[in-house]
């Protein structure tokens, strides 16, 4: 049901993208209306500019992977890897691995020097209709529900000392869960500078919340608290059955690596910028995860771990005692980092779909005094509300979860793909062939391990995906209409910019 809301709600949209609007010389120009003109007040270039800067970039990166998991149930690849040693070992090649593609990536954002992330290079590689799938897939299904459970995570956490020790009423997550969502949407729409300033704080305040762990584990360590990394190599208990679900759990972890190639456009030198921005940032969240669970293990056996409801809580109140009531709030914050984060690096793939024709032409408008892509930023509000108040969220998850590796590993192959059909594309970043190769088949695998451990919610995600290629036929392909529905829409389309004071971007 809640499909056909919005694919109704997306025709209905689509179908007002030719604008009677225009833009010239910083002036945008309504057709048939007198030739009335509304003018950029400061007389500058209607844009996106050029303000993620290095550290910005590392921000968005470590902002985006690092949530709410590694300080609550960091204890997947432990359950599944079965010994202690194993799982350090497990946590240190997945972050090997997510490097292998993050340098991928960094190859295609140097090269394919466009915004929007997966979309933009799957359009580049294999075409519009394989783009389509994957934004359809984004936008009707995964990103809203993605949304909703990291600020879902962000509103318990938020309230957690406020009700201690009593549980949090339901309604009271979903209120402070809204109040999130809309702040992280209003943020993301009034400035730039101002979602790049708040994202770097959030990174620092979770990186210091690791901190806070890391330093009185290795503390331990040093002073001979070594009891439960004896015997860490026990193989007694490891299950090579296990070791690929451990793997999962572990690349799961890592996912968000990719984020910085969705705002490539905006990003200053990115030549130089998007693969250090990339190395850094993969080598701070791997070392960060590994100390962490060193940390953790200090003072916690892997029974405990496992039957912890919140690791960090339990690590902080052996430790430190009442501080333990602070943990809550820095897991709050994480999260609200990683929505900021996913939100601009997410408006700007919409961006782009509109700009090639995929969506509304509105949501490539950019307001004329924020200079923010106003119509891309709220364009998953109502969804993501529709979802948190009524949908079935963590089921779409499941059916969805295996798209996001089916998806990188076709971008990965693309980069492959286009090393033999465009070879003389100029690759100021080029990595060694097996890197992709690597990391292209670990994709697939992942893959083929949903396909095989839960293939019915496996299928009917990919089942809804699929409903993509339809919807591309209906809303791109044969996109002819009545002179006066595309009168009628023009007139609707118009009056959106007016009431969002957007206009196209002056190129």
């Amino acid at each position: 049901m809640c499909m056909l809301v919005l694919g109704t709600a997306f025709f209905f949209i689509k179908m007002t993208e030719r604008s009677a609007l225009t833009q010239k010389d910083g002036r945008v120009t309504a057709n048939g209306q007198n030739g009335r003109k509304v003018q950029d007040e400061d007389n500058r270039k209607v844009g996106l500019g050029k303000k993620v800067t290095l550290l910005r970039g590392i921000s968005i990166i470590i902002g985006t992977i690092i949530g709410a998991g590694i300080f609550i149930s960091p204890k997947g690849i432990l359950k599944h890897s079965g010994s202690i040693g194993m799982s350090l070992v497990v946590w240190i090649a997945c972050g090997v691995l997510s490097l292998f593609g993050a340098l991928s990536y960094a190859e295609l954002g140097t090269c394919i020097k466009k915004s929007g992330g997966h979309y933009t290079y799957i359009m580049e590689a294999f075409g519009p209709q394989m783009a389509f799938i994957r934004l359809w897939a984004d936008l009707i299904a995964i990103r809203p529900a993605a949304m909703a459970v990291i600020s879902l995570a962000c509103g318990q956490y938020i309230l957690e000392p406020l009700f201690m020790p009593c549980d949090i009423p339901p309604l009271a997550i979903k209120l402070a869960t809204a109040i999130s969502i809309t702040s992280v949407m209003y943020l993301n729409s009034m400035s730039v500078t101002w979602t790049a300033r708040i994202q770097i704080f959030l990174t620092f305040s979770k990186l210091l919340a690791i901190a806070a762990i890391i330093v009185p584990g290795m503390y331990q360590l040093f002073k001979g608290e070594t009891t439960n990394f004896e015997n860490a190599f026990d193989l007694s208990k490891v299950k090579l059955s296990g070791m690929p679900l451990a793997f999962y759990s572990g690349m799961y972890a890592y996912a968000g690596w990719f984020y910085l190639n969705f705002v490539t456009e905006e990003v200053d030198n990115p030549e130089r910028t998007v693969p250090l921005a990339i190395c850094i940032s993969m080598a701070i969240v791997t070392s960060c995860y590994v100390l962490t669970n060193v940390a953790y293990y200090t003072v916690m056996s892997a029974e405990e771990l496992l039957a912890s409801e919140a690791v960090a809580v339990t690590f902080a109140e052996k430790l430190m005692g009442n501080f333990s009531i602070a943990v809550p709030v820095f897991v709050a914050l994480s999260c609200y980092g990683s929505m900021n984060g996913c939100l601009f690096a997410l408006s700007r793939m919409f961006y782009v779909a509109s700009r090639e024709g995929q969506l509304p032409e509105v949501l490539s408008m950019i307001h004329i005094r924020r200079h923010t892509p106003l119509p891309a930023v709220i364009i998953l509000y109502p969804m993501t509300m529709l979802q948190l108040f009524v949908g079935d969220i963590y089921s779409l998850l499941n059916f969805m979860s295996f798209l996001r590796w089916l998806f990188i590993g076709v971008v990965v192959l693309g980069l492959i793909y286009l090393r033999y059909t465009k070879p003389d594309l100029p690759r100021p970043f080029k990595v060694p062939l097996f890197i992709p190769v690597v990391f292209c088949l670990t994709c697939f695998f992942m893959v083929f391990l949903s396909l095989y451990s839960d293939p019915v919610n496996t299928g009917i995600g990919f089942a809804i995906s699929l409903t993509g290629i339809p919807a591309y036929y209906m809303f791109i392909y044969f996109n002819q209409r009545a002179k006066w529905l595309q009168k009628a829409l023009d007139s609707f389309n118009r009056t959106l910019q007016i009431v969002l004071m957007v206009v196209p971007a002056e190129q």
